[in-house]
């Protein structure tokens, strides 16, 4: 098993997680600020040449009745373009309410709002890979 890049595109930052080398554990590494799809794109590639990850997930923020909205196809688009940019396999992973367990599991964890504020998308990124590794490698999210 390679490592895996686990990533929670949001309007202005991208959560990031990645897994340990034999794919069993995901961990929340940081965020990245979003600019252009180009600055974007480069700063994915140095995420995967720092951690050596072969493959990309992205949440794709379904509804929770399962249909995908205007968030929806905008991680859909962004995830193409990566593949497209990276040339390594991306993989589109439903993160229905990933953000709101990230929420609670900061406020179990009793970190700060101005805290839990700079961590949520990395902690929710660590979510989406997570349940990835745990289930299902082979789906792929339509």
């Amino acid at each position: 098993m390679t490592r895996v890049l686990g990533l929670d595109p949001g309007e202005r930052t991208v959560g990031v997680a990645v897994s340990d080398e034999l794919g069993l554990t995901a961990q929340p590494v940081g965020e990245l600020r979003r600019r252009t799809p180009e600055a974007d794109a480069a700063a994915v590639r140095r995420l995967v040449e720092r951690y050596g990850a072969e493959v990309v997930v992205v949440g794709l923020p379904r509804r929770l009745d399962g249909t995908l909205g205007p968030e929806a196809e905008k991680a859909r688009a962004w995830a193409a373009e990566l593949e497209r940019r990276l040339g390594l396999p991306v993989r589109l992973w439903d993160e229905r309410l990933s953000t709101k367990e990230a929420e609670r599991l900061l406020v179990a964890a009793d970190v700060s709002r101005r805290r839990r504020r700079r961590r949520l998308h990395r902690v929710a990124a660590a979510l989406i890979l997570q349940s990835y590794l745990d289930g299902g490698r082979e789906e792929r999210v339509p």
